[in-house]
């Protein structure tokens, strides 16, 4: 269970977002973003952060703070998703780690929540 988390922020870290010359790794994107003030991705690219840093707490296998981490993570791609015309993501390298990253991370919740139900049935 745990190698799916793994792969699935792996995955998002490996999302590409396709700029003017280069694409540019997601995580880079909100790494340079977290220190642009003044822009309104900024709040966004936070979310994204707190989110990531929540899978490295002692709360991780948490149900409500998976997925609270979950929908933080997602939040700054579908800011970008709606800023920006959706055609612009129509490309493999944008594709491929979103669907590995949200069919993993729900994976993820899924058998952390079918583990903590077997535990609370047995003890």
């Amino acid at each position: 269970m745990k190698s799916i988390r793994i792969i699935s922020i792996t995955s998002y870290f490996l999302i590409i977002l396709a700029g003017q010359m280069i694409g540019l790794p997601f995580i880079c994107w909100l790494l340079f973003t977290v220190f642009d003030f003044g822009n309104i991705d900024q709040i966004f690219a936070i979310c994204g952060i707190v989110g990531i840093s929540l899978n490295f707490t002692k709360w991780k296998n948490n149900i409500g703070i998976t997925i609270l981490s979950f929908f933080l993570m997602l939040s700054p791609l579908i800011s970008r998703i709606v800023q920006v015309p959706i055609k612009m993501f129509n490309y493999l390298s944008f594709e491929i780690p979103l669907t590995i990253f949200i069919i993993g991370y729900f994976t993820f919740i899924f058998l952390n929540a079918k583990k903590k139900l077997q535990l609370t049935r047995y003890c």
